[in-house]
């Protein structure tokens, strides 16, 4: 049994909040700004002007269906999402994280593209707690979110710093006795495999858009580069762990000691989108790939930018490792918060 802790009411979740359809906003009206523009499945671009004022709270109308965005400055919400248009009063994080516990499948429609009604969401039975109560459960449930971002914003930074060595050691001054040929002397691109039919495991599934959920087995074990095949063509990963690939997603095999790093910023600094060739859905081929010319530096200078970047890389990876652990403890805790299960005062952080 639920023990509510506090003031809590209950009632439609019309009563709590207001959701409003967002807007139109073609692509050839768009302006380059510092207004986020949200789509169902998130942030994809930005504009000048914005039709919302921070704090925001953005979830899908059409297409995807449950994602649920905060939106921390002015924004703009495109027409295929829900956004919150009055709070009445709540806690607009608060709010954020409340909705992320409910099940919007049950909200769509039964057409081939899912789509919600915001009038049937509104009649969805909730039980909220008093305005401090929501304060308190939203700040505990931000620390973990914040520590993510941090660790992000740190990746980031040695990521570009790896970038920089890269840079300055092979484009800005490359050894002229340094031999020249193809990134087909360096890798053997390998197609990624369909993973449907995989049981849930430890091992993640790697497509263009990163990690989409974790299988039983590995389609590989060593480090590798991941090249998008198909969609986000500029989306490439460095992996070092067991993972597996969809095909959709190149994966590689590195045919000298130490050039794993080398060839990832390689092709990270290219873009491939430019190269895509594909009509409807951009695409990249293997012969695309095998024919890139590149400067091969000699095995010491590979193994100088390897010992140069890799504390950088297990940085990130460790980073990668606490977040995981916290978006875990989140998630735990986020339903039992919201319902009142515990009170957030017994939280030990």
């Amino acid at each position: 049994m639920v023990n509510h802790l506090g003031n809590w009411r209950n009632g439609e979740l019309g009563n709590f909040i207001t959701l409003k359809r967002g807007f139109d906003l073609p692509q050839q009206k768009r302006e380059d700004g510092q207004v986020p523009i949200f789509s169902s499945s998130g942030i994809t671009g930005t504009h000048s002007t914005a039709m919302v004022n921070a704090p925001g709270v953005i979830t899908g109308r059409y297409g995807t269906i449950g994602e649920v965005f905060y939106a921390a400055k002015d924004f703009w919400p495109l027409n295929t999402t829900l956004f919150v248009e009055d709070f009445h009063g709540n806690d607009a994080k608060f709010i954020y994280y409340f909705l992320k516990t409910l099940e919007w499948s049950k909200f769509t429609s039964a057409s081939a593209v899912p789509g919600i009604n915001r009038n049937t969401v509104h009649k969805e039975t909730v039980s909220l707690p008093d305005i401090e109560t929501q304060r308190r459960i939203a700040s505990t449930l931000s620390m973990f979110d914040e520590k993510i971002k941090i660790n992000t914003e740190i990746n980031d930074n040695l990521q570009q710093q790896a970038q920089a060595i890269y840079s300055s050691m092979f484009i800005d001054n490359p050894d002229p006795a340094w031999s020249h040929g193809h990134l087909s002397d360096l890798i053997t691109v390998k197609y990624g495999k369909d993973h449907k039919k995989l049981a849930d495991g430890i091992y993640p599934v790697y497509g263009s858009g990163g990690i989409m959920r974790y299988v039983e087995r590995p389609l590989y074990n060593k480090e590798s580069v991941l090249i998008p095949r198909k969609g986000t063509l500029n989306n490439v990963m460095y992996v070092n762990q067991p993972f597996w690939s969809v095909d959709t997603m190149f994966y590689t095999e590195m045919k000298l000691p130490n050039v794993a790093k080398f060839v990832y910023h390689f092709v990270k600094a290219k873009d491939l989108a430019s190269m895509n060739a594909g009509s409807a859905v951009p695409s990249m081929t293997t012969d695309i790939l095998n024919a890139m010319e590149v400067v091969i530096p000699s095995a010491s200078a590979l193994e100088e930018f390897e010992s140069l970047v890799a504390p950088m890389y297990e940085a990130m990876e460790a980073n990668d490792v606490q977040s995981k652990a916290l978006s875990q403890m989140r998630d735990t805790l986020l339903p039992k918060l919201m319902s009142g299960e515990i009170d957030v005062s017994d939280i030990q952080l």
